[in-house]
């Protein structure tokens, strides 16, 4: 994935601003160098809420480098109320059919205490404002994930 092109596609989503409205990646893109594009399983659980509440607070670091935009299979609705309930300072997009997260490797099986489902693999990717993918995280852990992308988009910024 590191090294090709992000694919293009357009979410319906919330924006910083708490307003619904589609969201398509070649927008994204043109508001920032870098775009932080993090999937996530499900609004308002543990590690769901340390990962956004991590971002809205890195937020000031990351913005010199990098738009951050997160996206789950939640409605539009449960975004609302997440983002009103931690006051999240970047947009959140639905991908109820799951269709980008199939595209960015953020869907399929996992093993969760021993069992193994289908779902959001927690996983983020970095795309330059050219579109290229220049960094892609696979099945991250949601404590400290942020510092982490953080560090990175220093690093790749220099």
């Amino acid at each position: 994935m590191e090294g090709q092109k992000a694919v293009e596609f357009t979410l319906a989503g919330i924006d910083a601003n708490g307003q619904e409205r589609d969201f398509q990646l070649s927008d994204l893109l043109q508001e920032a160098k870098h775009l932080v594009l993090y999937f996530y399983p499900r609004d308002n659980t543990p590690g769901c809420t340390q990962e956004a509440c991590d971002f809205r607070d890195s937020l000031n670091i990351i913005l010199p480098y990098a738009r951050v935009a997160g996206v789950s299979a939640d409605s539009l609705e449960s975004h609302k109320k997440f983002k009103e309930k931690y006051a999240l300072n970047f947009p959140l997009l639905s991908d109820p059919q799951h269709k980008v997260m199939e595209l960015y490797g953020a869907w399929g099986q996992k093993t969760s205490y021993g069992k193994t489902t289908t779902g959001t693999i927690r996983s983020t990717v970095i795309i330059a404002h050219d579109g290229t993918i220049i960094k892609h995280y696979k099945a991250v852990k949601a404590k400290g994930h942020a510092l982490r992308v953080v560090e990175d988009l220093k690093r790749i910024s220099q």
